[in-house]
């Protein structure tokens, strides 16, 4: 079993002109701190694990074995904002345990982790307590000898000596501004790296450098290049998110999936079809295993507000605990065949793909033409398809066939959405106003289709209750509440519709 703690540190070093020696200052001087306990000193060896081409440390996530202290084990860091991140932790075993395994799968994929680093530390603690004798944060001073394992560079060494503060549980991060200070005023500085671990690589493996962002040019093909590197990292890095089960990560995996196929099918004058075609069906796969989960997480928010508004008087029956049964059910075997997908062969292809093709793009000609020029075009042809569909599903009457036109339309207005979204590094406020109108009519008509998923739901569960011999009077006013909701949004859509496509939306473009 793995178990996870939310860590909020920063860590110092000493300046130049101190010449690596560190003083503690008194930091009892920091308003709150009532004591400073000193706990001891605890020895710490941890091995480091990563592919050989360092893929985890490319992303500011660390794996280590460590023994020694009172949190021995193995322990996966996952960055979550500046000086936070989650420390997953396994408990001590030989092997890398399965659940910090599939944690770092979609960084890793077929290739496996060994040994990169071994940090053996020397760590003198003190704990700041407040007046009531409660711990505000934890103070270490570490004397580091780091150690290069494997190749390049394998055996060099390198030293160092540095301070962590680290917040206590639910602490105010003002806290550590506070200490902070105090130990600038000292004569210590913030840290020039995030970890011990890229410390220790940027020592011995000099020629080794954590990727950085770069500003696309102005070719199409940089910036719809720029474009599926960010997507394809967004669902790089939601994957553990998902596995955690962490809120809204589905939709987030999903959204990435679905821009990635989106701009492969909007980009086909930039990127070769025969090439990304094969890719795309695979997204499409993977939004659609997605999106059994998510859909479930949806519907289940929206039946629950639903009979939030519901009356005591006129909610008949066991109306929450039949939906409570629904969704349970629901809900486990979403997420079970979520993860079967991630855990799939088919995936980690997938994501093996999308790898080589971003690391060898299959570039057509308009590639190389400017951004401005290649892009408006892509997006208006988008635009037209959306405006076919829309001008189809508005002419039929109401019932089971505009909906199924107006779900195409809803599909036609994210496409076109996202594909306008891409544009906005080379095209800016025009596609940046462009999207929001496009999101202005995809979330009326998303509104839309989520009534009529609901009303689907509601016939099903009202079923269920009368042949139990319930009452199905709740479930049959919720299904009328829903179809008054849908009514109104189709008495919406055509102005909605009217002010997205005013002021020539197309030609706002340029292009």
């Amino acid at each position: 079993m793995a178990d996870t703690k939310r860590e909020t540190e920063r860590k110092y070093e000493a300046s130049a002109e101190a010449h690596g020696e560190i003083r503690l200052p008194d930091l009892t001087k920091v308003a709150g701190v009532s004591s400073v306990v000193h706990l001891g000193v605890a020895e710490l060896d941890a091995v480091y694990y990563d592919t050989d081409d360092l893929r985890l440390a490319a992303d500011s996530i660390t794996l280590r074995r460590r023994t020694g202290g009172d949190d021995a084990g193995w322990h996966l860091k996952l960055p979550v904002s500046p000086d936070v991140r989650d420390e997953i932790r396994a408990p001590l075993a030989d092997g890398l345990p399965p659940a910090l395994a599939a944690l770092i799968r979609s960084r890793t994929r077929a290739e496996p982790v060994a040994p990169v680093v071994r940090l053996r530390s020397v760590r003198d603690v003190r704990h700041l307590l407040d007046a009531r004798r409660e711990l505000l944060a934890e103070v270490s001073v570490d004397t580091v000898t780091a150690q290069r394992l494997g190749v390049p560079a394998s055996g060099a060494t390198t030293h160092w000596t540095e301070i962590e503060v680290e917040l206590a549980d639910k602490g105010d991060p003002a806290f550590l501004d506070a200490v902070g200070k105090k130990l600038r005023k000292a004569g210590l500085r913030p840290a020039t790296s995030e970890s011990k671990l890229a410390r220790a690589l940027a020592d011995t493996a000099p020629s080794w450098k954590r990727p950085g962002k770069e500003k696309p040019g102005a070719t199409a093909g940089d910036h719809v290049l720029a474009y599926l590197r960010e997507q394809y990292e967004s669902l790089v890095a939601y994957d553990p998110a998902v596995r955690r089960d962490l809120p809204d990560s589905v939709h987030q995996m999903r959204v990435a999936t679905r821009r990635l196929r989106s701009a492969f099918r909007t980009c086909r004058k930039v990127l070769d079809r025969t090439v990304t075609d094969p890719v795309a069906a695979e997204l499409k796969w993977l939004a659609q295993e997605l999106g059994v989960d998510r859909d479930q997480e949806v519907l289940d928010a929206r039946l629950r507000a639903r009979i939030d508004d519901v009356p005591q008087t006129l909610l008949m029956g066991p109306v929450r605990g039949r939906l409570r049964i629904w969704s349970v059910v629901g809900r486990e075997s979403s997420r079970t065949k979520t993860l079967a997908a991630l855990d799939s062969r088919r995936y980690l292809d997938l994501l093996t793909a999308l790898h080589a093709l971003l690391a060898d793009p299959p570039l057509r000609p308009a590639a190389s033409r400017p951004a401005a020029k290649v892009l408006p075009k892509a997006v208006r042809k988008d635009y037209g398809r959306l405006a076919r569909r829309m001008e189809a599903a508005l002419s039929l009457p109401h019932g089971e066939e505009r909906d199924r036109a107006l779900h195409g339309a809803r599909k036609a207005a994210k496409r076109t959405r996202y594909a306008a979204d891409a544009a906005r590094p080379a095209l800016g406020k025009p596609a940046k106003r462009f999207s929001k109108r496009m999101k202005a009519v995809q979330s009326v008509l998303g509104a839309h289709q989520d009534s009529v998923v609901a009303r689907e739901t509601l016939r099903t569960l009202g079923a269920q209750a009368h042949a139990a011999d319930e009452t199905a009077f709740t479930w049959g006013l919720l299904y009328g509440r829903e179809e008054a909701a849908a009514e109104a949004g189709q008495k919406e859509l055509p102005q909605v519709w009217k002010r997205a496509t005013a002021g020539k939306s197309r030609a706002d473009l340029g292009g």
